[in-house]
């Protein structure tokens, strides 16, 4: 069995410069806003407008890839993303910044999208957890990475900018002299998102809010840090703390929703992590404890989007899942979007500490929608055991028909009188199947008796049954007039 590591290089090192890049332009412009003092409200805009690129380029690469291919589209996604990054370093006003953090936004999203969809595509299915576990962790080095360069560069010059334009523009090596195989055009797949909301409405609901929390920290929280009086390279030691933290709890965390229930687990989570971010809310600030508190703060928080990933995955088909992961996609997109405006509104008005406060509010609604969807699904699922299918001895019987509104009291007649012939029938002629009408008929009979609670005996034709019946529904009918 060929090592993942060997055998995807290509991707996993183009995977690597990506999000090395990525991860440090986004807490360069952070720590850059802070120093120019802007408003937390347009740094909180800046860095939705990288999540709103994000859901935007889901549907621009895709059409961008069946067009021209993979290695095409994600050599063009890099140029156009190396060169808007440049593109901070020409000119400082912020509606144009933002204009640019879209761009990268999309570029980005449509290299995640070749490689993820290359990785899927080729990986056997022997090797496919194996494969993608590989990418995660190459994933995370490039964040921590990322983090660990802008401490390279403490006077936040064109250095990090310049940085950053080499590993987007060195991306497209890899890649690009790769001897795999070209992978197919990628196929749409319907997005049906109220179907997949009704079916797991748990594990969405943690994927918007989850990805509140996520955005939130990625986009604030070197500012948060900066605000604090914290140099670049301590930011960075915090940033690179809590990534740390979330990809050591992956493994684990994924080895205990095994064990125990998921939507459990997630509102265990729920609880402790909206503690913490309370502490860290009320707490001065003190360098190695705030080290300690965001190492929790990773385990608890980056968690959230695999265990709802995985819960809701348990809850739909094998077919349903290629619109599974596009609705959370979407949703984690739309989430990781709002949660930054939000948050850098309260920071503004309220003070820097607000970031966690709203991290710690953002735990609680969930831990609030969680347990009443819990809550209602457990109900629903009671009502469906306590239901019992009715095995009574008018079900089989033919005389079953005549307590039935719909049917025709011809119709019934008819039924009825083969069935009260048949006690008539010649004992030398009588069959295994007669036998069974004839006792099928008797047992009918008491079971008429007891439900319309009037004595019937074997003598009973059946327009006396029908005329018990009859008096049966007028009763029925009186009684629900009253």
């Amino acid at each position: 069995m060929a090592n993942p590591l060997r055998t995807f290089a290509s991707l996993y090192s183009t995977t690597l410069l990506t999000v090395l890049a990525g991860g440090l332009l986004t807490t360069y412009l952070g720590l850059r806003l802070s120093v120019m003092d802007v408003p937390q409200l347009w740094i909180g805009g800046m860095m939705s407008a990288y999540y709103v690129g994000l859901v935007a380029g889901s549907k621009i690469g895709h059409r961008l890839i069946a067009q021209v291919g993979h290695i095409r589209a994600f050599v063009a996604s890099a140029g156009i993303v190396a060169a808007s990054a440049l593109g901070h370093a020409l000119i400082d006003e912020l509606t144009i910044w933002i204009v640019l953090r879209l761009i990268v936004g999309m570029g980005m999203m449509c290299q995640y999208m070749v490689l993820e969809s290359w990785l899927n595509e080729q990986a056997d299915n022997t090797q496919r957890g194996t494969v993608f576990a590989s990418y995660m962790i190459v994933s995370y080095f490039g964040l921590i990475l990322g983090q660990g360069a802008i401490s390279l560069y403490p006077d936040l010059g064109l250095e990090p900018l310049l940085l950053i334009a080499i590993c987007f523009s060195l991306c497209i090596v890899p890649i690009a002299i790769t001897r795999r195989i070209h992978p197919a055009p990628l196929v749409p797949a319907p997005l049906q998102i109220t179907h997949y909301w009704r079916l797991a409405p748990q594990a969405l609901t943690t994927v918007a809010i989850g990805s509140m929390i996520v955005g939130s920290f990625y986009g604030l929280a070197p500012a948060y840090a900066s605000n604090l009086g914290m140099p670049p390279e301590e930011v960075a030691t915090y940033m690179t703390v809590t990534i740390m933290a979330g990809l050591l709890a992956q493994w684990p965390m994924g080895k205990l929703s095994d064990i125990m229930s998921r939507s459990r687990l997630i509102r265990i989570n729920c609880l402790l992590l909206g503690s913490l971010a309370l502490v860290i809310a009320i707490l001065p600030h003190q360098e190695h404890l705030s080290l300690v508190l965001t190492f929790l703060f990773g385990i608890l928080g980056f968690t959230f989007y695999p265990l709802a990933t995985a819960l809701a995955n348990s809850r739909v088909e094998q077919n349903e899942r290629v619109g599974l992961s596009a609705t959370i996609l979407l949703t984690f997109g739309i989430g990781a979007s709002i949660g930054p405006l939000i948050a850098s509104t309260l920071m503004q008005w309220f003070g820097n500490n607000m970031l966690y406060g709203f991290i710690s509010a953002c735990t609680l609604v969930l831990f609030v929608r969680l347990r009443y969807v819990h809550s209602k699904q457990k109900a629903e699922t009671h009502v469906t055991q306590d239901y019992i299918m009715a095995t009574g001895d008018l079900v089989s019987s033919p005389l079953v028909a005549a307590l039935d509104p719909r049917v025709d009291v011809e119709s019934v007649k008819e039924q009825m009188v083969v069935t009260a012939e048949d006690e008539n029938i010649d004992p030398d002629n009588f069959s295994d199947t007669d036998y069974e009408q004839q006792l099928a008929f008797s047992f009918d009979l008491d079971s008429l008796e007891a439900t319309l609670d009037t004595p019937v005996s074997q003598d009973t034709t059946d327009d006396d049954v029908l005329g018990l019946t009859a008096v049966s529904y007028e009763q029925e009918d009186a009684i629900k007039a009253s």
